[in-house]
């Protein structure tokens, strides 16, 4: 393949009408890709920065093999590709001046070019998020079930869910959330076009809590699944994740999805019992640039 396979482009509209199918062929693999580029698309490409938004495909044969799309917040998203593909897209944007602040892609592709990067614009990759992808296989609800029910969260509930959102990011580290959440940029960060469930002991008190993204492309994503340390351990992130997945189906997915720590036996072992499968590793690497 050579860099000029790669077709740019600022128009989030031209890019989904040549790429939406493929990125719709693999729904739980390109999960992130799906809900990034629809919130690109209905909130605006530039809306949160004065770099406008860009979008790439790499075409074959006339057809689309993979994408990629760099926000205006300079994170750069990847569907999977050879570490030969990966190297030429980082030459390319090198060529093309393009200086993004992070990738994030499956294991390899993020790892591949993130070398790639650091050798082109003399930017040191730094490894910070690493996960497993889950896609739902057979829903099984865990047993005993705990008491209390499931709760859709509406208005009155929005300090709640600010509150833990913010409690969730200290725990994985999300800084970037957090400064978002502290500065009252509630729906610029990835929370703000969440759907809420809570789930509720029989006296109506909130115990835990998980959101969905809304489906494109047939998928779901459950993120994320949070309860306060002091409630862990009595089957509530269990229950309340259950609650949104069948709810997901419910609304025609066919793909639920999730990501979880792969430092985390605990979580990886409860999203296994209740029917998650685990599909592929993903990563993060941010880059610092010399001054």
């Amino acid at each position: 393949m050579l860099p000029d396979d790669w077709q740019l482009t600022e128009d989030v509209d031209d890019f989904l009408a040549r790429a939406d199918d493929f990125l719709r062929s693999r729904p739980a693999l390109h999960n992130t890709p799906l809900t990034d580029i629809e919130k690109l698309r209905t909130r605006g490409a530039n809306a949160h920065g004065a770099e406008a938004a860009v979008f790439g495909r790499l075409e074959s044969g006339g057809e689309v093999r993979a994408i990629f799309y760099r926000t205006p917040r300079g994170r750069l998203g990847l569907t999977p590709l050879s570490a030969k593909q990966a190297g030429h897209l980082a030459t390319h944007l090198a060529e093309l001046g393009h200086s993004p602040s992070n990738v994030i892609a499956d294991h390899d592709t993020a790892t591949a070019f993130a070398e790639t990067w650091q050798q082109h614009a003399g930017a040191a990759p730094e490894l910070f998020w690493r996960t497993h992808l889950y896609r739902l296989g057979a829903l099984t609800p865990p047993q005993p079930r705990p008491e209390g029910q499931g709760r859709i969260a509406d208005g009155k509930d929005r300090e709640q869910v600010v509150c833990w959102c913010r409690e969730f990011c200290v725990d994985v580290g999300e800084q970037s959330s957090i400064d978002l959440i502290d500065s009252g940029s509630w729906a610029d960060s990835r929370f703000g076009d969440r759907h809420f469930t809570f789930w509720e002991t029989p006296d109506g008190t909130p115990v835990s809590m998980a959101a969905t993204t809304s489906i494109v492309g047939g998928m779901i994503r459950v993120d994320p699944v949070y309860t306060p340390t002091y409630l862990r351990g009595r089957g509530h992130a269990g229950a309340v994740t259950v609650e949104v997945s069948r709810a997901a189906l419910a609304a025609g997915a066919t793909d639920v999805v999730l990501f979880t720590d792969p430092t985390n036996p605990t979580s990886n072992a409860l999203y296994q019992r209740i029917g998650y499968v685990h599909v592929a590793d993903f990563a993060g690497y941010k880059f610092t640039y010399g001054t």
